[in-house]
């Protein structure tokens, strides 16, 4: 697969402070794919969610699931990250240390306090049903206080454990600026060589497979799974470097799309030689999720290389295809976060509900993911965000 340096002229630079809408675009389909995600892991049972109904999935049901759930995963938080890192200098610049903190507490500490305290319960005891589901005498108010009394509220952050990383991350980059005083000079640089791309795929590759041989990925330490965050640091950094050089605007369009086709079929070919191995002589157990096992490694390569080649594609599709918003992209820009808060209780009640219809599991996946969509994006902009105690923070 040829890596040569393009050719083609990159486009002009614009200043770091210009409106970017393709960036607020690429925000709201990642979140809509994060609801897509946890309706996979609701019919594929691989996954950790609220709510699993019980299939049986044939291998083609199974290895779509799988490979639907693989790739998606392997780049829609990463490509998260990356764009809020790409805002966190400039508002540090604007701001200063204590503004910018106290910024960042209220937008993202907020939200994520709401969750633990409230729509985690809800979601468990009423959506979910899983707080003592056997027990006759149970009652929300017993639950609620075991949930505190015994301090299972700090793993009840669901969703919003991005939000609570995302406050750390720039509690470090708040630190790091103020103890360092870099330099804050912006002004456009060359996008990234090749060598450098794949210098960054290899090293964020590394760290996953180092992390996950005492990590195991699927654990979590308060809902936090350590086994992806090195692609999650890895993307934040890049993106206030992103922020300093311009790079989304000097990221040239055949790069972009190259790594976009590298990511995908270059994954693809990793995860066909995974499953074949898997098929002809099934490994040890769990030997795909960590270890000292080859498996493992092919895991971390291919989420590196499709992660990082497909955020690259996504960036640059967006850039070139959707930048700008009208009416319908601004509704959907507007509420995307009031979804990603609140769409746990509503996709699992939509689930469950859903649960007598004896169709194909892909199907329902499908159908469950297109009516959460529209039932939260429904109840976010006509409900949620306009309740006085929440407009301000979603």
């Amino acid at each position: 697969m040829e890596l040569a340096i393009p050719t083609t002229t990159a486009p002009a630079p614009v200043a770091v402070t210009a409106r970017l809408p393709f960036i607020d675009n690429l925000r709201w389909t990642m979140i809509m794919l994060v609801l897509s995600m946890h309706a996979a892991v609701t019919y594929s049972n691989h996954g950790s969610w609220y709510y699993n109904e019980a299939t049986h999935l044939n291998r083609l049901e199974d290895i779509s699931f799988l490979t639907y759930q693989v790739f998606l995963q392997s780049f829609f938080m990463g490509l998260l990250f990356f764009v809020a890192g790409y805002f966190v200098p400039g508002a540090f610049d604007r701001k200063g240390a204590t503004r910018f903190l106290k910024d960042r507490a209220y937008r993202l500490g907020l939200p994520s306090l709401l969750y633990i305290f409230v729509l985690h319960p809800i979601t468990c005891y009423y959506a979910a049903g899983v707080w003592a589901p056997d027990d006759p005498n149970r009652s929300f108010l017993r639950e609620y206080a075991h949930y505190i009394t015994r301090g299972h509220f700090l793993s009840g952050n669901g969703p919003l454990w991005f939000c609570i990383a995302l406050l750390f991350f720039c509690c470090v980059y708040a630190a790091w600026r103020t103890l360092s005083s870099p330099k804050t000079s912006t002004g456009p640089k060359s996008f990234p060589r090749n060598a450098a791309i794949t210098g960054f795929i290899l090293l964020v590759a590394v760290a996953t497979f180092l992390v996950r041989t005492f990590w195991r990925n699927g654990t979590s330490w308060y809902n936090m799974q350590f086994g992806y965050f090195s692609q999650y640091i890895a993307f934040f950094i890049a993106g206030t470097l992103a922020y300093r050089h311009s790079w989304l605007t000097t990221l040239p369009t055949s790069t972009g799309r190259r790594w976009g086709r590298i990511g995908l079929f270059g994954g693809l070919a990793i995860w066909a030689g995974l499953i074949t191995s898997y098929i002809i002589a099934p490994p040890p157990s769990g030997a795909f999720d960590g270890g000292w096992h080859w498996q493992s490694l092919g895991m971390s390569i291919l989420e590196s290389l499709a992660g990082v080649g497909l955020s690259l594609g996504c960036l640059t599709l967006f850039r070139e295809k959707f930048n700008r918003q009208g009416p319908r992209a601004g509704f959907f820009s507007a509420n995307a976060f009031a979804v990603y808060v609140f769409h746990p209780p509503i996709l699992i009640a939509i689930t469950r509900l859903m649960s007598g219809w004896q169709g194909e599991a892909l199907l329902k996946f499908l159908v469950a993911t297109v009516l959460s969509i529209v039932a939260t994006y429904a109840l976010s902009a006509g409900v949620f965000r306009r309740l006085p105690l929440l407009k301000n923070i979603l």
